[in-house]
Order: C-alpha cells, then sequence, then structure tokens
C-alpha cells in the first residue's frame, strides 16, 4: 500500500523560512522522480519542484532561487527546503511521485505578518 506523509509546514512571517519532508511508503522510492506541488485556495494544484531518482532538479519560476528540493534515498524522504517566503507561497504543499500515486494529506504553510 503506498502512503506519503508530508510535514513541517507552519505559520511564517514573510521573508522566512521552512523545511518540509515527505516520506513515503509502498514503492521503490529510489528509482522515481518525486515531486512537490501546492493548492492555493481557490486555485488548482501546481507542480512547484521536482527531482529524479539521479538528483535532476527543477523547479516553477516562481520559486526559482528560492526553494530547494533534495532527497535522501536511504530515509524514502523527499525535502523541500523554502527560503525568503512571500505571501504568495501560502498554500497546502503535497508530494506524489511520477507517475501519481494517491495523495497525502498534504502540510500547510501560511506565509503572513
Amino acid at each position: 500500500q503506498v502512503q506519503l506523509e508530508e510535514s513541517g509546514g507552519g505559520l511564517v512571517q514573510p521573508g522566512g523560512s521552512l523545511r518540509l519532508s515527505c516520506t513515503a511508503s509502498g514503492i521503490i522510492f529510489r528509482i522515481y522522480r518525486m515531486d512537490w506541488y501546492r493548492q492555493a485556495p481557490g486555485k488548482q494544484r501546481e507542480l512547484v519542484a521536482s527531482i529524479t531518482g539521479g538528483g535532476s532538479t527543477n523547479y516553477a519560476d516562481s520559486v526559482k532561487g528560492r526553494f530547494t528540493i533534495s532527497r535522501a534515498n536511504a530515509k524514502n524522504t523527499v525535502y523541500l527546503q523554502m527560503n525568503n517566503l512571500k505571501p504568495e507561497d501560502t498554500a497546502v504543499y503535497y508530494c506524489n511521485r511520477y507517475p501519481a500515486v494517491p495523495w497525502g494529506q498534504g502540510t500547510q504553510v501560511t506565509v503572513s505578518s
């Protein structure tokens, strides 16, 4: 049974940082591309960052230079380091494998003063 569990969200002031974690079970983690998505209220879910099994990364233009995706295959975990957060980064953040499996609960990130 595939499970994805996100954690690390919270309330942070503009300019602050957060590190999200996502632990996967039930998949051969190391061979899959892993993605971070986010969904703001009233908006569609959008792809934020991706990392291949070999460590190649890709980012949405809106987060380039501020977010860093990384992975620890031995821990079946993918991370999203978010720096210089902006109010527009407020959303529920989700991780998933590519191709996608059932979504986890996500973790709420709120950027507000």
